[in-house]
Order: C-alpha cells, then sequence, then structure tokens
C-alpha cells in the first residue's frame, strides 16, 4: 500500500544548510560556507568545570525537566545582562531558547498563518526562512541601505519585521544608529512587531558597539516595577559568544509575547536543557564570556584581514566586496551576470572549497549573482588557499558559460 505523501512544504526547502554542515566531512575540503566558530576558542576546561559543578552541586537544575520558560535564575541573569538605562528588563521580559533557531521557530508558530506577510531584511538569513516556510508566508523584502527606503511603508500589514542589525546574515552589513532608529520608530507607529536578531552582536572588530533596538526603545519601560512592553523582540544566543554545542538562546520581548512563545513551546521541546542553562548562568556569573572574548576578537580579526587580502589578491576581477566591521562574513558580488553562483557551489566542490551562494537567502530563489564567504572557522593559510580554489571554480563557471 502507498504511504501518505510528505507535507507539500518539503518540496520547497533547500539542501546547502546539511551540504555546509557535512563539508567538515570531506577530507581536505576547506569549509568557507557555515557560519562557524573556531572550535579553539572554547574554554574547554572551565566548561568541563563547570559542567561538573552543575551536576554535583545542582542536580535538580541540571538534571531534571526545566520550567518551560527556562530557569528562573538564568531569566534573572538575561534580564539584567540586557537592561540599560531606563529599560528595565524583567523576569517576566525572558524566555530561554534550544538555540537562537527555535526562537526563529517559535515566533512562525505564534505570529504566522499561512500566507503572512513578513517584512524581512533582503538578502535574508537562511535559517529564518527555513524556519518559517512550513507556513508559506510572502515576504516584502527590505533593503535598509538603499536610499529610498521607506520603513513605515514596509511594515505596514506584516505579521513582523525581521533584521538582523549588527553584521547581517549573509551580507556582514552593519545597520546604523539613524537606520534603527528610523525602524524603531515604524514599529510604533504601525504596531508591527520588530525581530531584532543579534547573533553577532559582540563581535565588533573596528568600533564601539552600536546600541540595540531593543535599548533604543526604552522609553517604553520608564518604571523599574513595569516589565518592557514595547514592540521590539530581541533574539540572542550563546553560540558565537561560548559555544553552539550549549544550544541555548534566548527572546526578550514583551510579557505577552512571552506568553505566546511559552505556549509553542511547551508543544515543542518542554524545556531547553537544564543542565546547558546551568552551565550558562554560572558561566555569565563567573565572567567567562566576558574574560574570552578580547581573544576572539583578536583571532577573528586577523582572519577577516587575512581573507580580504586575499580576496584582493586572487578575485577583484571577479567579484566586488565590501570589508566587513564585525561578524563572520564577507558577502561577494560577481563582476559578470553570466556568474551564476548556483552553478559555482558544485564547482567550488570539485576544487576543494565550499561556499554559500546567494539564492538561499532569497525567499524565491532568483538572487544567482553572489556569495557569503565565513572567515571565523579557518586559519589565514586554509583561507587565503580556499580563495585560490574559490577563484579557479570561478573562472571555470565563467568559460563553461560562454
Amino acid at each position: 500500500m502507498p504511504r501518505p505523501a510528505f507535507a507539500n512544504w518539503l518540496s520547497d526547502t533547500n539542501d546547502v544548510t546539511q551540504i555546509f554542515l557535512a563539508a567538515g566531512q570531506i577530507p581536505g575540503l576547506i569549509n568557507m560556507a557555515g557560519g562557524l566558530p573556531d572550535p579553539s576558542t572554547w574554554p574547554i576546561a572551565d566548561l568541563s568545570a563547570l559542567a561538573a559543578n552543575a551536576i554535583s552541586n545542582h542536580p535538580k537544575d541540571a538534571l531534571a525537566y526545566a520550567p518551560i520558560e527556562g530557569l528562573p535564575s538564568l531569566r534573572d541573569t538575561i534580564a539584567a545582562r540586557f537592561s540599560a538605562p531606563g529599560l528595565h528588563l524583567h523576569r517576566d521580559n525572558v524566555m530561554i531558547t534550544s538555540g537562537g533557531m527555535q526562537a526563529l521557530d517559535l515566533l512562525g508558530k505564534v505570529l504566522l498563518d499561512d500566507g503572512s506577510l513578513i517584512a524581512a531584511q533582503s538578502p535574508a538569513y537562511l535559517g529564518a526562512l527555513d524556519a518559517w516556510r512550513p507556513r508559506r508566508p510572502i515576504y516584502r523584502p527590505m533593503h535598509l541601505h538603499a536610499n529610498d527606503f521607506d520603513p513605515e511603508a514596509a511594515f505596514q500589514g506584516a505579521q513582523f519585521a525581521y533584521t538582523v542589525p549588527n553584521f547581517s546574515n549573509p551580507t556582514g552589513r552593519l545597520v546604523g544608529l539613524d537606520q534603527r532608529q528610523a525602524l524603531l520608530s515604524a514599529a510604533q507607529t504601525t504596531g508591527t512587531w520588530l525581530i531584532e536578531d543579534d547573533p553577532y552582536g559582540t563581535l565588533y572588530y573596528d568600533s564601539a558597539p552600536l546600541p540595540r533596538m531593543l535599548s533604543l526603545s526604552a522609553s517604553n519601560s520608564p518604571h523599574e516595577d513595569t516589565p518592557y512592553d514595547g514592540p521590539v523582540i530581541y533574539l540572542g544566543t550563546l553560540s558565537k559568544e561560548l559555544a553552539p554545542g550549549l544550544r541555548v538562546g534566548w527572546v526578550i520581548a514583551a510579557p505577552q509575547m512571552i506568553r505566546a512563545l511559552v505556549t509553542a513551546k511547551q508543544g515543542s521541546d518542554m524545556s531547553t536543557s537544564g543542565l546547558s542553562q546551568r552551565i550558562t548562568q554560572d558561566a555569565f556569573a563567573a565572567g567567562l564570556t566576558d574574560r574570552i572574548l578580547p581573544e576572539i576578537l583578536a583571532l577573528y580579526r586577523a582572519r577577516r584581514d587575512a581573507l580580504c587580502a586575499a580576496m584582493t589578491t586572487h578575485l577583484a576581477d571577479l567579484f566586488t566586496w565590501e570589508i566587513p566591521a564585525g561578524g563572520m562574513f564577507v558577502w561577494a558580488t560577481a563582476r559578470d551576470p553570466a556568474l551564476n553562483t548556483d552553478a559555482l557551489l558544485p564547482e567550488a566542490l570539485a576544487q576543494g572549497v565550499c561556499i554559500t551562494p546567494s539564492s538561499v537567502f532569497d525567499p524565491h530563489g532568483l538572487n544567482r549573482r553572489a556569495i557569503r564567504i565565513n572567515f571565523t572557522l579557518n586559519d589565514p593559510e586554509k583561507l587565503t588557499e580556499g580563495v585560490r580554489r574559490l577563484a579557479r571554480a570561478a573562472k571555470s563557471c565563467l568559460i563553461k558559460a560562454a
């Protein structure tokens, strides 16, 4: 007997994420595709001690089912960590998630019906597109750096506006202060939820961090005894700050939004790992993330510079790009429109290097002229060799396209 068919949305997905996560298992291949931190940045001895302490001294926190919304102590810590002058965050403003990706999935569950409209920073993060794909939303692209961009017009009728203001995935661009204020003003005027997805907010290499849109909306919680009730939904993660395997993220939002997300999480995984939450709580208390950050910044800054130098040597006649001021990625656009980067991916793999084509960051799959290159995972020598291989692959593609 034939079995029932899979859900229709599965036919619309892509396999690029699986390709670059699996690329690390291919001998000799240089993976420049994923947003992967360097394992050398993980404080293994400290995390081992924190894990042992969590199990030995806090077994109920570490080994039992955790509250759906997260351990109260960690929620209090996150609230205190992200409070600012005029922004009085409370435990009711915080939910702990199983990584930043779960937050995106849960937001889709509580805000999207089939065919709902999303105003999304364009190009858009692949993981967000994947998380919301089952709901088949309609996308209104927001080109935040365009001179004619009108935030209020973009927000009208949308269930939410999605942004990655700090070194956007995939472009690596930083959204300026004026643009942040304009986005916030549009959210307040239209009543649209404004998602501030911030996995790279600690990775500033050339300047002091800009204020978060969450902080800029501080006037919405003027009294210390009143939880924040503004339009910003702030998403954070430990993946780039400490270690991705802990799978700890958080949502900071108005209490009504947190309650809705908790209901959705109940039917998802019940709770985030108590052990990971306890390790995170103790890591923050010990100042571990603050202690290791300068070394991470120095390492990644040098790798960014090495990648861009190699690109100048080997790719300047093939691509244009901007040097990012932070984050994990360089976004390169082909000079020749005949260079289809969907076709470039298999050519690059054949040459022993993996990159991400631009089509997967476009909800309609039409942008096929750019690539995202990661610089955080590999040392300068590998980055340089990866760029050499990429140049050979791009030239081969152009010959085949002629």
